[in-house]
């Protein structure tokens, strides 16, 4: 078991999100489909990552650290908005499609991989 794994990836995935959200922000880029769409972009991006470097070779393997992930993050998000704006983060729909993608996208990290090519037979 990899059990840095379990929190770490958790935190890497809500920095890059943060970190994209604040850039976004900063370049008055916050509102809008194609914001969305980077976010988007950026979150399957690294959840593929995530669920690649655990090197497991079935979803039913990286299954609990996808769920783990989604808890560290769930947490990490109420303990910083819950401060400005209670519990209200948790009604936005756009934050239970990135809590779905967080579950989901690591699962299908296997197929991702190149299949190395079989040795030649001379």
């Amino acid at each position: 078991m990899k059990y840095g794994a379990y929190v770490g990836w958790g935190v890497v995935l809500y920095a890059v999100m943060f970190l994209v959200h604040s850039v976004l922000v900063e370049y008055g880029m916050s509102i809008g489909t194609l914001p969305r769409v980077l976010a988007l972009l950026a979150l399957i991006i690294t959840a593929t990552i995530a669920g690649r470097s655990l090197r497991f070779t079935t979803w039913r393997d990286i299954l609990p650290y996808s769920l783990s992930w989604l808890v560290v993050i769930a947490a990490i998000d109420a303990l910083i908005s819950f401060p400005f704006t209670g519990w209200s983060v948790f009604t936005d729909p756009n934050v239970w499609v990135g809590y779905a993608l967080v579950v989901l996208v690591p699962l299908f990290s296997p197929y991702t991989r190149r299949i190395a090519a079989a040795p030649a037979h001379y």
